[in-house]
């Protein structure tokens, strides 16, 4: 099924239920009044969602157009909004930039950062800017919702309180980051509000997509109206969304509505390379930092600037009939 929250105004929204086509929605409050609620009581509350995703499907009961302007992040705020490293290439592109070697530990240890999840921005607001020199880059990302998942969960156990999916563009303060990583303690002003796609869906609408744990489908990312990235999401993953749920549960509990991040999507170019842009036949990139890095290796320095006002990025992903399954992000960078 497809959930989504209109922006309401108050803080955690409306919960509807949504058709696949993206086209209509229908209230879901009498059910449960907002995503957490739903959550909080999954085994409950989700059956009862799917026999009204089923009555929306065969227009059994009275819908309204769904506009994605109108939608908020699935949860507009969250317990828990923690990031991992599902793609080392992403990793391994990023420290080279800043002349940092990757241990041999990430092969096999993800990393995980704890975001910000008191107030996510909506998939088509803007994204805000204080000053540019901060480097403002997008993260086109995966991103998973749970239920509760007990501490020590092994990634198969994992798997099963995995209950909704969805994109996040994860954004990111290149500027500054190495002065705060350097202070040893990790992110937190490098790291502002992100914003999720309009539409969560759970795994099951994802098809043959969806295996072991991770989306085999192409993530697409536009910079300024053209495309900049269309990385596969099956491709290149190190770790699976599950293994990410796990290793965040390895000490805690995660309650229900944690969201946990696959980090930027990232693959290499054919013959093992770091990837080439879309205009020269690659697959492009998920953010700025990596084409960068790509410039700083074949030109001996950056070309590509980070965003600035005016600018805009889109993620989106499409099935294999070239519909879109959860919407768009849609944001333009702002002057704050």
């Amino acid at each position: 099924m497809k959930l989504a929250t209109l922006n309401t105004g108050t803080r955690d929204g409306k919960l509807v239920v949504v058709s696949k086509d993206l086209t209509r929605y229908c209230e879901a409050d009498n059910i449960a009044p907002t995503l957490q609620a739903a959550l909080d009581d999954w085994a409950n509350i989700a059956p009862k969602l799917e026999a009204l995703y089923r009555d929306v499907e065969h227009k059994a009961v009275p819908c309204q157009r769904f506009h994605e302007r109108l939608a908020h992040s699935p949860l507009p705020r969250a317990y828990q909004w923690a990031d991992g490293s599902a793609y080392i290439n992403h990793v391994e592109l990023v420290r080279k930039a800043r002349n940092a070697e990757v241990p041999q530990s990430f092969y096999n240890d993800p990393l995980m950062y704890q975001g910000g999840s008191d107030g996510f921005l909506p998939p088509r607001a803007d994204i805000p800017l204080a000053d540019v020199s901060w480097g403002c880059d997008m993260e086109g990302e995966i991103a998973v919702i749970t239920d509760d998942v007990p501490m020590g969960a092994t990634e198969d156990a994992a798997a099963e309180h995995i209950k909704l999916v969805m994109l996040v563009n994860d954004v990111s303060l290149r500027g500054l980051i190495p002065g705060e990583l350097a202070k040893g303690f990790g992110f937190f002003q490098s790291k502002p509000a992100s914003a999720f796609s309009p539409v969560a869906v759970t795994p099951d609408e994802l098809g043959d997509a969806w295996r072991d744990s991770t989306v085999h489908l192409p993530l697409l990312v536009d910079y300024n109206g053209q495309p900049f990235g269309r990385a596969n999401a099956g491709e290149d993953a190190t770790f699976s969304l599950a293994r990410l749920v796990s290793h965040a549960a390895r000490t805690r509990d995660l309650c229900a509505g944690s969201i946990i991040g696959s980090g930027t999507v990232s693959n290499k170019d054919e013959g093992g390379g770091p990837g080439r842009p879309v205009s020269e036949g690659g697959r492009g990139y998920s953010c700025i930092a990596e084409i960068r890095t790509i410039e700083t290796i074949r030109d001996g320095e950056p070309r590509t600037p980070f965003m600035q006002p005016g600018d805009t990025v889109r993620v989106e992903m499409r099935d294999a009939a070239g519909h879109s399954i959860f919407g768009a992000i849609e944001q333009r960078v702002v002057a704050a």
